[in-house]
């Protein structure tokens, strides 16, 4: 009973698997897109190597002036330079940033889940499909000869017809999954860079307050 009920669902054939397929190629680039825009707009390359020096030389308040918009290293000098500003110590600016880092990648990797989802199984839904369109023209093969020889032989081509048209879904599923792994490794690597940059700022910020406090030492002994 459950065997034929299996059955009448497989004899369904890949169309509906083609039609997920799709669907899932439309999250996928829309994904694509949302990312992209997300990553462009808060790119701050050229702004980099300035804060950089700023941070070390313990400008903090000029860094945090130049450090606009709204990316993760424009934030974490932005934090730094406003705890520092109310006389917090060292820990707790790095604490700060620490946390504003983690919340920020939080943000960063919103959605990218999904494109590995599909990366890693649309190529197993499409074969799914053709292994669902298999079972199809096979099962009208057995139907149409019992309808006898020339029945059987006029169906063998209509079956070699469906297994091609089976095939298809899986080209789809590589279709919808090779973007996607494309895209999701790209996005894991800026992720990086920006996490990169934002570690490279922390550091410099720390070796700015560490001058600070040892120029602060020196002016008071001196007095």
């Amino acid at each position: 009973m459950i065997q034929q009920q299996i059955l009448a669902l497989t004899l369904l054939g890949s169309v509906w698997v083609l039609y997920l397929l799709l669907g899932l190629s439309v999250v996928s680039v829309t994904v694509m897109l949302e990312r992209a825009v997300y990553f462009s707009k808060r790119r701050m390359s050229r702004l980099f190597d300035e804060l950089v020096i700023l941070c070390q030389k313990g400008d903090l308040k000029t860094a945090a002036a130049r450090a606009q918009g709204d990316s993760m290293e424009a934030e974490v000098v932005r934090v730094a330079a406003e705890l520092s500003a109310s006389g917090e110590g060292q820990e707790a600016v790095e604490k700060a940033i620490a946390s504003t880092m983690d919340r920020r990648r939080l943000q960063y990797e919103q959605w990218l889940f999904v494109l590995g989802t599909l990366g890693n199984n649309a190529p197993f839904i499409g074969l799914f499909g053709t292994v669902l369109g298999i079972i199809k023209a096979f099962a009208d093969l057995a139907i149409a000869q019992k309808g006898g020889t020339s029945a059987g032989g006029a169906a063998a081509s209509s079956v070699m017809s469906g297994i091609s048209e089976a095939l298809v879904a899986t080209a789809v599923g590589l279709f919808v999954a090779i973007p996607a792994v494309l895209a999701y490794n790209i996005f894991l690597r800026l992720l990086k860079r920006v996490i990169g940059r934002s570690n490279a700022l922390t550091n410099a910020i720390a070796a700015g307050l560490h001058v600070a406090r040892a120029s602060a030492s020196r002016a008071s002994g001196s007095k």
